[in-house]
């Protein structure tokens, strides 16, 4: 077990506890990785890396293939995959969404980068 556990990145509370490998805040019940914690970084710059659904670099400008269907409130068809999607924006966004693009048909989304593929 660790020393001193990390507070909560949610509320910041102080009586965290582990359980199994998930750290638990009982103040408000969340639930996260240590890992998960410390952004992905290719180097020692401090500077978040995006990866795609199998593991390419992105950056801004790439072009990506959403690589399964998508759903989308207020459009009965959502997106389908093998859409391509130009010149994408990568965003620290809420919730994991962290492309910022423009689909045609769609207009300007966010995107998660698990769920496209650089073409």
């Amino acid at each position: 077990m660790i020393d001193t556990l990390p507070p909560c990145p949610q509320c910041a509370g102080e009586y965290t506890y582990e359980m199994g490998d998930l750290m638990v805040c009982p103040e408000c019940a969340h639930e996260w990785t240590p890992a998960a914690q410390e952004p992905d970084t290719a180097d020692g710059s401090g500077e978040r890396v995006h990866k795609d659904a199998v593991g390419n670099i992105l950056s801004d400008g790439d072009t990506v293939t959403v690589v399964k269907a998508l759903k989308v409130k207020g459009n009965p068809s959502g997106i389908r995959a093998g859409t391509k999607v130009r010149n994408i924006r990568l965003v620290d966004g809420v919730d994991g969404h962290d492309i910022d693009c423009r689909i045609d048909g769609f207009g300007a989304m966010q995107l998660k980068s698990g769920v496209v593929k650089k073409a």
